[in-house]
């Protein structure tokens, strides 16, 4: 991770395939294509992959999410619960339909703790979104059984988690709703761009119209199809969709890159007294893209981060001082900063951020630090950034 370090050939011919035809747009235009249609075509190989019956590929990771949530019916009136620790586009795809975020607990699993979701779980809730932060899943057994105990929806977020797996199934196909992000700094990348992967027909069909302006994709002339839903604008381009054709087809090979990478630097982490590794539930197995580390303390991980920074560790994250990742720094969320005004059902709803707080997610977060693992690196590199990373370490918490 992320792929775009190892753009090549097989990506270059992709993308000349589409600017040879002239055709940018996904749909139409059928007589100038010369056979290529790249956004159906990665929709294929993704269903392959994940053995599922439909994929509706979109503009982005967020548009995925959004995408799920509409087609699964949530929107005005209802509470999605999601962790406080994730990416803030989790919490916008919720707010853009009108919904209302109810952010929990996460535990050592850096995913969303079971019990914190049990007690959010109201009336209100429609659904229930697991985000597979850094590679890695939580007890999706204990989930889908709340989900099934209060008919509500379990929706994936496994933007950064593409490869990983839980008891034999590809993480983002085990919930009603999978999504996934090919923006540039992911495993796979389009440069931008997203997917929705479902069993579901109606989630399928209801994904299909929305991300397009309503169309029904019925027939071959574009002009003539109805508009059974009110939809929007998340196509993704073909030039997206070429580049992703190429680099969906490395997967397997950016997952062994990743788990070798990945194993180098955790074996030599492992016999540091005081480091300890996330929790991932039986039956599952990371994707590997991060490798994420306990330290003793908020101070010690604070010091070891400002170590690994000055000595050249670059992409190793503290996500408790992080602006993006994690509800310490979400002010825009917890004051309802926002360009339009918000309902006054969603400005009730959020009222809860503003003297909540998240100590046990504190605890995790605070001592974590999440290595993002490179497929650039040579081995004999990476080995010198285990060796470097264990001595800085040492030597903080000597």
């Amino acid at each position: 991770m992320p792929g775009f370090e190892l753009f090549g050939d097989a990506e270059r011919k992709e993308v000349n395939d589409v600017l040879d035809s002239g055709v940018l747009m996904r749909y139409g235009f059928d007589g100038m294509r010369q056979g290529h249609w790249k956004a159906k075509e990665l929709e294929h190989a993704i269903q392959s992959r994940f053995d599922v019956k439909h994929a509706q590929l979109l503009s982005s990771g967020t548009a995925a999410v959004s995408l799920a949530l509409a087609s699964a019916g949530v929107g005005a009136g209802d509470e999605v619960i999601m962790p406080c620790f994730t990416f803030v586009a989790s919490f916008e795809a919720i707010l853009m339909l009108g919904a209302t975020p109810i952010l929990v607990d996460i535990d050592d699993t850096l995913t969303l703790d079971i019990e914190a979701v049990k007690s959010a779980v109201t009336p209100k809730t429609k659904a229930i979104m697991c985000v597979h932060m850094c590679g890695s899943m939580g007890d999706l057994d204990a989930l889908k059984q709340i989900c099934d105990a209060h008919n509500l929806f379990l929706i994936e977020d496994a933007c950064q988690a593409i490869g990983g797996t839980y008891k034999g199934k590809a993480l983002g196909a085990i919930g009603d709703l999978g999504c996934f992000s090919f923006d540039y700094v992911k495993t796979v990348t389009c440069g931008e761009g997203g997917v929705v992967i479902t069993n579901n027909k109606e989630f399928y069909t209801h994904s299909d119209q929305f991300s397009d302006h309503g169309h029904d994709h019925q027939g071959s002339d574009r002009g003539a199809e109805t508009h059974p839903i009110l939809g929007y604008n998340f196509r993704i381009s073909e030039l997206n969709a070429a580049v992703g054709v190429a680099q969906f087809s490395r997967l397997d090979e950016f997952l062994a890159i990743q788990k070798k990478h990945y194993t180098i630097i955790r074996d030599e982490l492992s016999s540091i007294e005081g480091v300890t590794f996330r929790t991932v539930p039986e039956g599952g197995e990371e994707s590997y893209a991060f490798l994420n580390f306990f330290l003793d303390d908020l101070e010690t991980a604070r010091k070891v981060s400002q170590a690994f920074k000055t000595n050249g560790i670059d992409v190793c994250f503290h996500y408790f001082d992080n602006n993006w990742h994690y509800i310490r720094k979400w002010d825009h969320l917890t004051t309802q900063k926002s360009v339009f005004p918000l309902s006054q059902e969603v400005k009730e709803g959020l009222s809860y951020l503003k003297d909540r707080t998240f100590e046990k997610s504190d605890h995790f977060i605070g001592r974590n630090l999440s290595c993002l693992i490179k497929l650039s690196w040579t081995e004999a590199e990476v080995k010198q950034r285990a060796l470097t990373m264990a001595k800085l370490i040492c030597e903080v918490t000597a």
